[in-house]
């Protein structure tokens, strides 16, 4: 396969550990969240209440944004 393939063909390691996650019943072959990494969900809700905050004081930094976050749904 590495010969039809080249560097677009799955490393055999790869194919090992999906292999041993199948034979244990995890049928999903995405990432999992890392430990520290932060959880984001953007809604129209979220960035319609940001482009208003940005309307109305567009001197405005990123981090005074982030630090309000009264946008965000509790």
């Amino acid at each position: 396969m590495k010969v039809q393939y080249d560097d677009a063909c799955l490393p055999l390691q790869q194919v090992y550990e999906w292999t041993r996650k199948f034979m244990n019943s995890i049928s999903s072959v995405t990432d999992s969240p890392l430990p520290g990494q932060a959880h984001r969900v953007v809604t129209p809700e979220a960035i319609a209440a940001v482009e208003a905050i940005v309307k109305e004081n567009h001197r405005i930094t990123v981090n005074e944004i982030a630090r309000n976050g009264d946008y965000i749904k509790k």
